[in-house]
């Protein structure tokens, strides 16, 4: 049988059923239905009699016969009551929908397996709508003490799809293929790691004899999904590595030695240094550089940024950086213009508000080489962009890129430039193995000397009087101070008007003449934007109430304070983005978490979590945990990780060896030709023919 057969080829499968399942649970063909994975079991190794039923029995299996049927008049409709014996004693069982169906299927004296919660009312016990089955049938089937529940929805509960009905499906596919089930993996891996055989697995992570199958079939279910993933990553690297050619650096010249020795504005950190041997260490040899720079707020990775385009020009390349928004290219813009403003190199800005003929200016001087670096937004991926010898791209804030982007990039030239991917957002480690574990890694995880640890403390809405005076001693000192508000889109009314209320308080508080006040929100129009953001950059105004338009962009060593209202609201990524826009300057700055009384567990977890630590990879692992490995990636990258069953947070040991023995493998036959890797190579084409390689794979 072939497992790409539709779900319509089971018995009891109708069309309309299988589009429901289509839509509810993603279950197209046979293969989706057999990688439906049960999220839990019930024990049901054990019946009980009716005599010694408790009140606080929760759910329970009786064997015992329908002795009588009769309808109960309610106020609304009735109810269908059966009384079912077994020797000991007598329960009703009690049914308010589907009551004529069942008058007519149900069996007066024949043996029924029952299941179901307990109701205990008037001295006596009732269950509703239990799961029932003729003690025939039950023993005829594969039996298994510990029952899968599978995901369910609304939809499909409605539509009588229950639990049973997904089970009897997957017991039908499993009896047609069990026989023709192939191994996936070789013997070696199988006999390295003791895992059970792929037929074995499959069969109890449906059906489990005992819990001692269950989790060996989990494991090795787990382990074969993690693996190929791996593989098929550093395969990717592998080939890149050895096929792909990259431009060669060859030397550390004029202009990177001058800014280096003569304008480099503070001496680079330990991490800094590291950073930048490893990048020139790459861009040196033959081969095409593909690295992931990760970096907390404020460590200084646009500075190793620009030291590498430097080494671009002085091997004769061009370099572009780009950025996924307008404020932040702008920012990366005179960031640079203001590093090299000693130096004899042209740099250019190319957005999306830029005008036709500066546009133009821009394209011919990329042309014909004159232009150097070029800074820009999306609008760098445009086919009228065309660079003379493009040497190296650096890509900031990598997670709201998607990888097509990427590849783009690569197309700018007949050698594909070297890339440098930025991140501000510390990825755990197991996820950066997971998601990019074809690219290298860096690190820089010091601050910039000099740097002071931003004090954050968590305040309630009723401590607010208290923060306004703290505020108001800042600003006597010369201070700037960020006021932000949440945006959540679904509401863009609420939002708004929570800004303004608290834009108004703040007025309030902070009257003028004495203070002045600059207020940024998405609605405003990109130059009024622009204009209030220029007034707080040059202390013109002492207090910038924003919405998080802000979360990337402004570089204002004077703000020392940020206030982030309704703080629960914020995912922790946020929080910590945020705070990252003070504390650049050398004064001591701090962070207040304003927040509701009222709290869930997790926005305490966040909370909490802000005031612990300043440190971005253990938010990022406390993140990683709260929200998943498909959240914290963004859209574009979510897919990477379609997962089964594996989980990146809680099966991070099984990913460490998933990840080691592809290494081994690959070392050892990189192109899976041994004869002990058939099963390998075989596994591993199949997945490769379908475009979406991840969801292809358990």
């Amino acid at each position: 049988m072939n497992l790409n057969q539709p779900i319509t080829y089971l018995k009891g499968v109708s069309i309309a059923r299988a589009e429901l399942l289509y839509a509810e649970l993603g279950v197209k063909n046979c293969k989706d239905l057999l990688h439906l994975f049960p999220f839990r079991y019930i024990d049901k190794t054990q019946f009980y009699k009716i005599n010694s039923l408790q009140q606080n029995t929760a759910e329970v299996q009786i064997v015992g016969k329908i002795t009588g049927l009769k309808t109960v008049e309610q106020k609304r409709g009735s109810r269908l009551v059966a009384t079912f014996r077994d020797e000991t004693g007598a329960i009703e069982l009690v049914w308010f929908r589907g009551q004529k169906w069942l008058k007519d299927s149900l069996k007066i004296n024949q043996p029924y397996v029952i299941y179901g919660k307990l109701n205990f009312y008037g001295g006596k016990f009732s269950m509703p709508h239990p799961e029932m089955e003729l003690l025939k049938d039950y023993k005829s089937k594969i039996q298994s003490s510990m029952q899968p529940v599978y995901p369910s929805t609304e939809k499909l509960a409605n539509k009588n799809v229950s639990n049973k009905v997904v089970r009897s499906y997957i017991e039908d596919l499993l009896f047609k293929i069990s026989n023709s089930i192939e191994e996936s993996l070789p013997n070696y891996i199988l006999e390295e790691h003791s895992l059970l055989g792929k037929r074995e697995s499959l069969i109890n992570i449906h059906f489990p004899k005992n819990q001692e199958l269950l989790a060996k079939a989990q494991f090795r279910l787990k382990f074969e999904e993690l693996f190929f993933i791996q593989m098929q990553l550093l395969r990717k690297k592998l080939i890149r590595k050895s096929k792909i050619k990259g431009f060669v650096f060859e030397k550390v010249g004029e202009k990177f030695n001058s800014f280096y020795t003569n304008y480099l504005p503070f001496q680079l950190t330990n991490a800094q240094k590291r950073v930048l041997k490893e990048i020139r260490k790459d861009v040196a040899s033959n081969a095409h550089m593909n690295r992931l720079l990760q970096g907390d707020v404020g460590s200084g990775k646009t500075i190793v940024a620009l030291l590498v385009m430097l080494l671009a020009i002085d091997n004769g390349f061009q370099a572009t950086i780009m950025a996924p928004t307008e404020i932040l290219a702008t920012q990366h813009y005179h960031a640079v213009t203001e590093l090299l403003q000693e130096m004899n190199i042209s740099v250019e800005l190319l957005t999306g508000s830029v005008k036709t003929k500066k546009r133009r200016e821009i394209h011919a001087a990329l042309e014909n080489g004159e232009l150097n670096i070029l800074i820009g937004t999306h609008a760098l991926l445009e086919d009228k962009v065309k660079f003379k010898n493009l040497g190296i791209a650096i890509i900031d804030e990598q997670h709201r890129f998607g990888v097509e982007q990427r590849s783009k990039l690569w197309l700018k030239n007949e050698i594909p430039p070297h890339i440098l991917v930025m991140t501000a957002t510390p990825i755990p480690r197991t996820l950066a193995m997971s998601v990019y574990g074809d690219l290298d890694i860096s690190v820089i995880d010091e601050l910039p000397p000099g740097r002071k640890e931003v004090k954050t403390v968590h305040r309630y809405d009723k401590n607010r009087l208290a923060v306004f005076k703290f505020l108001k001693d800042e600003i006597e000192k010369g201070r700037q101070v960020y006021v932000v508000y949440p945006l959540i889109q679904e509401s863009e009314a609420m939002d708004y008007k929570d800004l303004m209320d608290g834009y108004e308080s703040i007025s309030r508080e902070f009257p003028l003449p004495k203070y002045q006040i600059s207020i940024v929100h998405g609605k405003m129009k990109p130059a009024d934007k622009e204009y209030e953001m220029q007034r707080f950059v040059k202390g013109e105004t002492q207090i910038m109430v924003a919405t998080t338009v802000i979360e990337v962009g402004v570089n204002v060593p004077n703000a020392s304070v940020m206030i982030i209202e309704s703080a629960e609201r914020f995912g922790l990524s946020q929080l910590h983005q945020l705070r990252g826009r003070v504390g650049r300057g050398a004064e001591q700055s701090y962070c207040i978490l304003l927040s509701s009384f009222k709290l869930s567990a997790d926005a305490k977890t966040r909370l909490k979590t802000m005031v612990d630590t300043s440190d971005g990879f253990k938010i990022a692992e406390v993140d990683l945990k709260l929200r998943g490995p498909g959240n914290i990636m963004g859209k574009q990258q979510s897919g990477v990780l379609n997962l089964k069953i594996a989980d990146v947070v809680r099966d991070t040991p099984i990913l460490f060896k998933a990840r080691q023995t592809a290494i081994e493998v690959l070392q050892n036959d990189a192109s899976l030709s041994k004869p002990e890797n058939t099963v390998l190579q075989k596994t591993f084409a199949q997945i490769q023919r379908k475009t979406g390689f991840w969801s292809e794979i358990s």
